[in-house]
């Protein structure tokens, strides 16, 4: 059943069965992971006698931990969890994929658009909430995110047990290279694309993001072009007028920051109409055909990352028009590579 504003009350009946409780439950622990976990730590701060081990433990983050950059310290049990299932069903998310993958050669995953905080990724790529290692058996997968995740206490490590790890760079190439199914998914679009997801719309921030495309040609990564349709229609979405000043005040903190984070709303724990949790509303997240890439020696040229941008683009563009009339029939526009 999907949150509608016409059809559903304010505030959650009192009685619902046990199944909503838990999907709600597992959504609101990703939702508050980051908070929880921060609290957690001062309070543990708070025990005199915890105080050596805290003091190993930061000196441990600050000094040797390398682990973000080295494709992370991931659990399969962790990845396994029930509260993982019950996050996809909340919405419900379900998983389309084109073509099986070889296990032998590594891959990029590309996944659009990337909503406000990309919570499709987390069940495609980072846990096995859609099954993916049963989609794709052999494809050892590290969803990336920024590198500042990793500064937080008792968090990094939760997220690095999902199989997370950091976006630079240098964590990329490590990973792909750690033999063959090694593969890494990145929200390409970033904080940028965040500020443009309008429900309704898929606004792909795309353009000038040639960081993956090189890295694809340097490694001789296959790219796979991934769709989610509905990650845009979770939350209602205020300031996305570039000429408001909200607009450009959250432009002026990821100039500093790296990162922004949008004015939204979704719905409570308690009610249908305000709050951080996404609304019920389904995701579908389309795996394409893999783009098969050709190892480059050196640099690539300009002319090889523009077309094979272009035949990713492609790729994407016709992910959207196989499935758009069933998966994106409320749409009130076309998808648009904006920039």
């Amino acid at each position: 059943m999907n949150d509608s504003h016409s059809k559903m009350p304010i505030f959650a009946p009192i009685s619902l069965p046990i199944k909503r409780r838990l999907q709600t439950a597992a959504v609101l622990f990703w939702m508050t992971a980051l908070a929880t976990c921060t609290t957690l730590f001062f309070y543990l701060c708070t025990i005199k006698y915890l105080w050596p081990l805290i003091i190993i433990y930061l000196l441990w983050i600050l000094m040797f931990d390398r682990a973000p950059e080295e494709g992370g310290r991931c659990f399969d049990w962790a990845r396994r969890l029930p509260i993982w299932r019950h996050y996809a069903e909340f919405f419900p998310m379900t998983l389309i994929n084109e073509s099986d993958l070889d296990p032998s050669k590594n891959y990029i995953f590309g996944y659009h658009p990337h909503g406000i905080i990309s919570l499709g990724a987390i069940a495609t790529f980072g846990s096995e909430a859609l099954n993916f290692s049963k989609r794709f058996p052999g494809i050892n997968i590290r969803l990336l995110t920024l590198q500042t995740n990793f500064t937080f206490p008792i968090y990094r490590d939760m997220i690095m047990a999902l199989g997370l790890a950091s976006v630079s760079k240098g964590s990329c190439e490590n990973i792909l290279k750690m033999g063959p199914g090694s593969s890494i998914a990145i929200v390409v679009g970033g904080a940028q694309e965040s500020l443009a997801a309008k429900p309704g719309t898929i606004d792909l921030t795309l353009k000038k993001r040639l960081g993956f495309i090189k890295l694809a040609l340097v490694n001789g990564a296959s790219l796979v072009p991934t769709l989610a349709f509905g990650e845009n229609d979770l939350y209602e979405l205020y300031g996305a007028d570039n000429k408001s000043k909200t607009y450009k005040v959250q432009q002026a903190m990821k100039r500093v920051l790296g990162w922004t984070m949008p004015l939204f709303n979704g719905r409570g724990v308690f009610n249908y109409e305000f709050g951080v949790l996404p609304r019920r509303k389904p995701v579908h997240i389309v795996i394409g055909k893999p783009i098969h890439v050709e190892k480059v020696e050196g640099s690539p040229t300009e002319e090889q990352l523009k077309e094979l941008q272009k035949k990713y683009i492609d790729a994407l563009l016709g992910i959207w028009d196989r499935y758009k009339d069933k998966y994106a029939a409320g749409r009130t526009q076309e998808l648009q590579i904006v920039e």
